[in-house]
Order: C-alpha cells, then sequence, then structure tokens
C-alpha cells in the first residue's frame, strides 16, 4: 500500500478538507506542515517534473504573500531556477495542499480528480 506525502498548512481549510477526504477513504499518508517544513528546490523540481507540470502550477497564487510580491507580473519574466529558489524561501508561497506519491503529485485539492487519481 502506497504512503503518499501530503503537504499541508493545517489552518488551511481547504487542507482540512483533504485530510478528512484522504481519512475517510483510508489513504495511508504522512502530514508535513508547509511553513515548519517547507518543500526544497529539488523536491519541487522533481515534483514539477514528475507531474509534467509547469512550476506556476505550485504557486499558490491566492495567498497574501503572493500578492504583496506582485508576483502576477514578475512570474512570466522569472527562470526555472528563479521560481525554484523563490517556491522554496517560503512555504506560504506554495499551492496547498500537495499530494505526492511514487506515481503521482497532485496540488491543491479537486475532489473528483483525487477520487479518479487514487482509486485507479
Amino acid at each position: 500500500m502506497t504512503e503518499y506525502l501530503f503537504i499541508e498548512y493545517p489552518k488551511c481549510s481547504t487542507c482540512q478538507k483533504a485530510k478528512k477526504w484522504l481519512e475517510e477513504h483510508q489513504i495511508a499518508f504522512k502530514a508535513r506542515h508547509i511553513v515548519e517544513n517547507p518543500p526544497t528546490e529539488a523536491e519541487l523540481k522533481q515534483w514539477s517534473s514528475q507531474s509534467r507540470l509547469p512550476l506556476k502550477k505550485f504557486f499558490n497564487t491566492s495567498g497574501l504573500v503572493y500578492k504583496n510580491l506582485n508576483l502576477k507580473d514578475k512570474l512570466p519574466d522569472m527562470d526555472d531556477a528563479a521560481q525554484l529558489r523563490l517556491l522554496a524561501s517560503n512555504g506560504m508561497l506554495v499551492k496547498r495542499p500537495l499530494l505526492i506519491g511514487t506515481d503521482i503529485v497532485l496540488t491543491g485539492f479537486r475532489p473528483q480528480e483525487w477520487e479518479i487519481l487514487l482509486k485507479r
């Protein structure tokens, strides 16, 4: 049985819903606090590659840090290395929750998508 890495911000209501969903579906996971133990550049690079998602999909675009840094305007001009450094510098910049498995990387919580991808 696969145990997933569940990266969360415990006060985030979406993270709480996702965690409850995992528990209800008896999916094994290990929780990790995104601020106390933020993803590293190497992890983010691996997850982006593994998921085939562009790095911009890993940014928490609705977060205050993202907005305060005016990243909507700055990201398009940043290369991947700069985006990775930025993401790894502050866990609050990372979209959450993240669910990482050996063959899957999910950003954000969309129950229908999780149902399909985790029940195969």
